[in-house]
């Protein structure tokens, strides 16, 4: 059963990155890999910065859930289908926390320089998106007990630093958003029912280090 369950992930995989969709990808996150989705508000047409939602300043227009709400994120095929059938351009959006990955995200330039310092360091990564905007590195589930201890124990965290855990969103490819085009930095190697993720305690102090070290000012972002 599992040998049929990867082969099917692998058909999936190479069929998403053929037509990159957002019904197909919703579908494939949703029941592939059990991540729970959303449509996200999306953008009003010929205004990418303008969301749809009646917030005229929208920090973050079209990447965020809307109608539905947040709490109806589903691995339910059948409504995922539905969703995107009404509205095939709608972002798709991960419920992040409780059994779903959970991210943590930074600027891009610091994202970039963060990617390089773990590689330097030979760190095994998971999943990373990326936007023109920042950097989203997917961890493995943690309570907020969990991230407060980690937090802590730091003498600083520059608040461009972003934890999304339970209650949390992130956008997935390939959403398109006011902040650009979400695509995949570092994506989910095929071949497995769901892509491993590492601890958020293995990624953490690289990158506070790598924001503090910029000297960035958090109210910027």
């Amino acid at each position: 059963m599992r040998e049929i369950l990867q082969r099917r992930c692998r058909h999936l995989f190479r069929r998403l990155s053929r037509r990159p969709d957002a019904r197909g990808a919703a579908v494939f996150y949703a029941s592939a890999w059990q991540w729970p989705v959303l449509p996200g508000a999306g953008c009003r047409e010929r205004d990418s910065r303008c969301c749809s939602c009646p917030d005229p300043d929208c920090a973050v227009p079209g990447a965020h859930p809307f109608e539905p709400g947040l709490l109806a994120a589903t691995t339910d095929e059948r409504m995922v289908r539905w969703w995107w059938t009404r509205r095939p351009s709608a972002p798709v959006l991960l419920a992040t926390g409780g059994r779903a990955p959970c991210a943590v995200s930074l600027p891009a330039p610091e994202g970039a320089r963060a990617l390089a310092a773990l590689d330097a360091r030979q760190m095994r990564l998971g999943p990373v998106l990326a936007t023109p905007e920042r950097v989203t590195f997917l961890v493995a589930p943690y309570t907020l007990p969990r991230l407060g201890e980690l937090l802590y124990a730091k003498d600083h965290v520059p608040g461009s630093l972003r934890f999304h855990g339970e209650g949390g969103y992130v956008a997935l490819p390939p959403s398109e958003t006011g902040a650009g085009p979400v695509r995949w930095e570092r994506a989910p190697l095929p071949g497995s029912s769901t892509p491993w993720l590492p601890d958020v305690e293995a990624l953490a102090d690289v990158l506070v280090d790598t924001l503090t070290r910029t000297g960035l000012n958090p109210s910027e972002f």
